[in-house]
């Protein structure tokens, strides 16, 4: 016959447990600490490349909420405030030099710090999640 042990498979039962009840609100708490993560990153790219005047365009950049979305995916996004900054959208994709009497006066090219950003925010994406993972299972 075949004698299987069973040791450590009680707290292997309540962990599983805890987090069928726990996962969805930890995993809430993990993307927006991604989220921040990813919002200081393109922080750090909107200090280095944006010339700062008022500093306005560096405290538009908001995280949003973790939402849902489509395959019970969780989401959140990171974007300028168009009311703390409404000429964020020059600044990334560049505008043309108007003077008061209707004459172009040249072109100012787009910074494009979001496509920057999101370049290095794929290559470490992976580990952050990794990092936050770990620190949820820490928990336990």
């Amino acid at each position: 016959m075949l004698d299987i042990e069973d040791v450590g498979m009680d707290e292997f039962r309540e962990t599983l447990s805890y987090f069928e009840k726990n996962f969805p609100r930890e995993s809430k708490k993990m993307m927006n600490r991604v989220g921040t993560r990813i919002r200081a990153i393109i922080k750090k790219k909107a200090n280095q490349v944006v010339d700062k005047k008022t500093g306005n365009y560096y405290k538009s950049i908001k995280k949003g909420r973790v939402f849902e979305s489509g395959y019970k995916e969780l989401t959140v996004r990171v974007f300028p405030s168009y009311k703390i900054a409404p000429h964020a959208h020059l600044i990334e994709k560049g505008h043309r030099n108007v003077g008061k009497d209707g004459s172009e006066n040249g072109y100012t090219p787009g910074k494009y710090i979001f496509d920057k950003a999101g370049r290095e925010i794929d290559s470490l994406y992976t580990k952050i999640v990794e990092k936050e993972l770990d620190k949820a299972f820490k928990k336990l």
